[in-house]
């Protein structure tokens, strides 16, 4: 057994600088160091699982749990949650155990039914063309602000009940504080507590238009949903409508921005797509395979000890599963760091595995196919007005997304 005591090197998973040369730090890791010790910037002590059959195995073990209250001592969840005011964003499926996540995952998955994701392909459509319309004549644009970012979060907010005219504040509130939540640097908690506030006032407002008056959207199921009797907790449901939210475009946000990346970048694969339309499923997952939109999954804790490739990982240790490496692992994917759109078997994990696989993944699948065969269609002759070595990863610790991708056609 060999018991890693030395001091843990310090990682910075979030910064712009790690993105853009992470995978061939990961490549280094599965070969010689599969199960790393880190330390996050905040002083947190990580474990990261880089190989794919490990963080298959990871995501699927109840040894990891998502939720640490029955772990840690009050120190350590003061550390971890350091501000009341996340009890109103935590408390939702994507971090809880059973039977909790049990029960709240029932309460919404009937919202994500595949019947229910393809009655919304006509609309989805709509939406798509409606921004290239605005778009079209004037010969260049900004993927992510113009088109990857308003698709998705349309969607959602319709789905919900929510104006869209209050998209670009969501979107502030939410880089803020997914930044703040994920890092628990105290200077980025301390800037975020004023947006954490405005974002819990809005969906209190939200929920109390909806209990005078409900109406056909998700919102509404969630305040009159009941599952084997149980409603959601006050807690739960500004947790579940906050998650759902964030959950519902940006994922979709750097799936189609990484998208047109990835196209832009092998411009064989492009003119390829564009020849066979048909080939826009395999293609969408070759995407999620090679630039995923999540780049490490949400954190776990050991529930008690556990040995893994003679690494002892300690109970209450917090686990953090590298989804972009086990997607170019050289044991699973043949010639990993090639973009290959006709790539067979693709058994990505860019959806997770397990209980927490992403619910949204048929809803994201859908709308990255719509909004990448439009766009091929409609621009044709699309590509980077850049160099691509001055584009910039959003530093963000779970997501991989690009800040912006200025293309012209």
């Amino acid at each position: 057994m060999s018991i890693s005591n030395h001091k843990a090197p310090l990682l910075d998973l979030f910064s712009s600088e790690f993105k853009g040369k992470a995978y061939s730090f990961y490549t280094r890791l599965r070969e010689n160091e599969p199960v790393y010790r880190f330390m996050l910037p905040n002083g947190q002590i990580a474990w990261l699982i880089t190989q794919y059959e490990d963080a298959q195995a990871a995501l699927k073990d109840n040894r990891f749990i998502k939720n640490p209250h029955t772990l840690l001592s009050q120190e350590q969840m003061n550390k971890l949650i350091p501000m009341l005011e996340r009890d109103l964003l935590i408390n939702h499926m994507a971090l809880s155990d059973p039977p909790d996540h049990t029960r709240l995952r029932n309460l919404v998955e009937k919202a994500f039914t595949p019947k229910m994701i393809k009655e919304l392909l006509g609309r989805i459509q709509e939406i798509t063309d409606t921004l290239l319309d605005e778009i079209q004549d004037k010969g260049k644009m900004n993927v992510i602000d113009e088109f990857a970012f308003p698709l998705p979060i349309i969607v959602i907010f319709e789905m919900l009940g929510i104006p869209t005219k209050d998209r670009d504040q969501f979107r502030e509130w939410s880089n803020v504080i997914i930044e703040a939540i994920t890092t628990d640097i105290p200077e980025k908690m301390q800037e975020a507590l004023p947006k954490i506030q405005s974002l819990i006032k809005y969906i209190g407002h939200l929920i109390e238009e909806r209990r005078k008056d409900p109406t056909e959207d998700l919102v509404s199921a969630l305040i009159q949903a009941e599952t084997e009797g149980e409603k959601l907790t006050e807690n739960e449901l500004y947790s579940m409508i906050f998650l759902l939210i964030i959950a519902g475009y940006e994922t979709t946000v750097n799936l189609i921005g990484n998208g047109v990346l990835a196209l832009l970048q092998h411009p064989e694969q492009f003119e390829k797509l564009k020849s066979n339309p048909e080939l826009i499923s395999s293609a969408i997952e070759e995407i999620l395979r090679f630039y995923g939109p999540v780049e490490l999954a949400t954190s776990r804790f050991a529930g008690e000890d556990v040995l893994l490739h003679e690494k002892l990982i300690r109970k209450g240790d917090m686990i953090v599963v590298a989804l972009a490496s086990a997607n170019r692992d050289e044991t699973q994917f043949k010639n990993p760091d090639l973009f290959d759109i006709t790539r067979k078997n693709n058994r990505h994990l860019a959806f997770g595995m397990g209980i927490h696989y992403c619910l949204g993944a048929p809803l994201a699948r859908l709308e990255g196919q719509i909004a990448l065969l439009t766009l091929l269609r409609r621009m044709p002759n699309l590509r980077l007005n850049t160099d691509a070595e001055t584009l910039k990863w959003r530093p963000t610790f779970i997501m991989r997304g690009l800040i912006e991708l200025p293309v012209v056609f």
